[in-house]
């Protein structure tokens, strides 16, 4: 604060005035009135002395009480600037990102542009627009250009064109692995990651368009470059070109790396290249890979059975040899997860699940080891490759060291089955009305209960006959309650369950990628693009996952929704250009949030000096 009076006038009125810096501009405003000239020479001979004295004393208050008093005038007759704006925007800037940034800023993305920049002569700052994308996924998901004209929702007010967000995509693209690789080894310096187990699984992502990419053939060489955007099983079931994503997680949840394949690619080529990758992330260190049975082929299993390495896998009991289901089915040997003792699954099918005396058996479940080292009794196919360019599949001769651990659920049996019998009740009302013109039978609705019988007398036509078919309820029935996995630890059943059950949380990071991040439908055409936007993605997936790590380890736990819902309302308004008055109240989240990262913001009214401090600690 300084003292501003004129200078020009012979019975000047001293003030009291403060400057204010906000983004660019530089306001000052006069806070408080020390008195005319005139008046002051009755109390002192030296008007200009006191006044200086009376300034010295605003600062020095404001120094121990951290607090400056603001007089607001306000005039209700004022209106608004004119604006040649098509629409009216909100003027309250988004200050919950600075929670992201702190997150972003130890993750040293900046220092890997710098590294691959060095020798270049660019004139934009791909580490700013990465970092404002990333943040923009998390809070306001957006195309790149919805995100460019929004911008100015944040606090800081970045300013960069289109063409700058996709050179940086670009930039991104050339150096994929770098990029994964560096995240991972910045984010061991946020969390300590346990990769002890990692878990892995694919999903895929639509695109809006009805045209798939074409394969490139190299004239001179011969070599295709298959296209990226292919048709494919959808996870959605849509009739668009997709891409597939393959992504590894620790324990944690947090993703470790990821790959983007072709659509039209099968999902079990894609874990050993990027698994290698990991363990030269890992730097040979060991770890058990675990994933679903899609993704649990004997190549994979032989893979992760050298190097020290292991497997979980969930294996089908229905594709399992008829020497193992026997054994599976066989009543004998089976014990309870919780306690060892030996139990029967019939006494687990017959026991009362409504006495509360039962309660725990009900919660508990049954298990059964079976040593299977011979591939050909788990029922796995390998992919052989003909001379005609023809593939097949064919059953694994090879051997691989391993058990299959047997669990029964009574619980898991009881939902099976009130899902199925749901089912069977919407196929009865559907052969009501039945359409034997319009009936086709999958694998998998409820179409499959319904038996279709054709008879015919001489000289007639055939007729047909739609019936609940009750031998496939039969054998479905078998199975209820029934899991399996494949591994080759020598744990015990409880450890290796208990590890298996974790494989939930990374569909959580695909659900969140897909719904809470929008990642999908991609508009990108030019594969880089398309590379880059799910590198974004991945980033915002990150943060994310490191924020929710943190709010954990802290003591507390919020749903995503909680989170996002705190971050997005966090909005200051700028009062005059004077100081920003918060529009959010206070929260469990907002509480915890600060306590974890110690950015103080939970106030309700800030300097601009004091947002800017905060924004250029972690700006980078």
């Amino acid at each position: 604060m300084k003292l501003w009076y004129d200078r020009k006038s012979k019975n000047p009125t001293y003030f009291v005035q403060i400057g204010i810096r906000n983004g660019k501009k530089t306001t000052t405003k006069n806070i408080a009135r020390i008195g005319r000239y005139s008046d002051l020479l009755k109390i002192t001979d030296d008007p200009l002395s006191y006044a200086k004295e009376q300034v010295a004393k605003y600062n020095e208050e404001a120094k121990h009480k951290k607090q400056v008093s603001l007089e607001l005038n306000i005039n209700f007759a004022e209106k608004l600037k004119a604006s040649g704006s098509v629409v009216s925007s909100s003027q309250r800037l988004n200050i919950g990102y600075f929670f992201l940034q702190h997150l972003y800023h130890d993750l040293e993305v900046h220092s890997f542009f710098d590294s691959i920049t060095a020798e270049s002569k660019i004139t934009f700052d791909p580490n700013l627009i990465n970092r404002f994308l990333t943040c923009a996924r998390i809070l306001k998901p957006d195309s790149k250009l919805g995100t460019l004209q929004h911008l100015g929702n944040f606090y800081e007010r970045p300013e960069f064109d289109y063409i700058h967000i996709m050179r940086t995509m670009d930039l991104m693209a050339e150096h994929y692995d770098e990029y994964i690789n560096h995240l991972f080894d910045k984010s061991k310096h946020i969390i300590k990651r346990n990769t002890s187990v990692c878990f892995y699984d694919c999903t895929n992502y639509y695109f809006e368009t009805e045209t798939e990419d074409e394969d490139y053939v190299d004239e001179v060489t011969g070599e295709v470059t298959k296209g990226l955007r292919k048709y494919g099983p959808s996870k959605e079931h849509r009739p668009n070109p997709i891409v597939e994503m393959g992504l590894f997680m620790d324990s944690d949840g947090i993703p470790l790396s990821m790959c983007i394949t072709s659509g039209s690619d099968n999902e079990q080529t894609t874990a050993i290249p990027l698994e290698r990758k990991l363990t030269q992330m890992f730097k040979q260190k060991k770890f058990i890979y675990c994933a679903d049975a899609g993704l649990g082929s004997l190549g994979i299993r032989i893979f992760n059975s050298m190097g020290g390495r292991a497997f979980i896998v969930t294996q089908s009991i229905k594709k399992l040899s008829g020497r193992l289901k026997k054994a599976v089915f066989n009543d004998y040997d089976y014990r309870l997860l919780s306690s060892d003792v030996p139990v029967t699954i019939e006494d687990m099918k017959a026991f009362d699940r409504f006495a509360p005396e039962n309660r725990e058996l009900y919660n508990d479940r049954a298990y059964k080891i079976i040593n299977a080292d011979s591939a050909f009794d788990l029922g796995l196919y390998e992919e052989k490759k003909l001379k005609n360019g023809k593939t097949i599949k064919v059953k694994s001769k090879a051997t691989v060291k391993q058990n299959v651990i047997i669990t029964f659920s009574r619980k898991m049996m009881e939902y099976q089955r009130y899902i199925r019998n749901r089912q069977i009740e919407r196929a009865k009302k559907l052969l009501a009305n039945l359409d034997p013109e319009t009936y086709k039978k999958g694998p998998h609705d409820i179409t499959r209960f319904i038996k279709r019988t054709s008879s015919t007398k001489s000289g007639e036509e055939v007729s047909d006959l739609y019936e609940i078919n009750q031998n496939v309820i039969e054998e479905e029935e078998k199975y209820d309650g029934f899991y399996a996995v494949a591994t080759n630890l020598e744990e015990d059943a409880k450890t290796i369950i208990e590890i298996s059950s974790n494989r939930y949380k990374i569909e959580d990071c695909f659900r969140i990628t897909k719904t809470n991040l929008s990642a999908r439908p991609v508009y990108h055409q030019k594969p880089r693009r398309i590379v880059a936007h799910f590198m974004i993605c991945y980033t915002a997936l990150l943060l994310y996952r490191l924020l929710e790590t943190k709010l954990n380890r802290y003591g507390t736990h919020f749903t995503i929704d909680q989170i996002m819902e705190t971050l997005n309302n966090m909005e200051v308004a700028n009062l005059e250009d004077m100081c920003y008055m918060s529009t959010y109240n206070n929260s469990q989240v907002c509480t915890s949030l600060n306590a974890i990262f110690a950015l103080g913001l939970d106030k309700k009214y800030y300097q601009p000096k004091e947002l800017n401090k905060k924004i250029k600690k972690i700006s980078r």
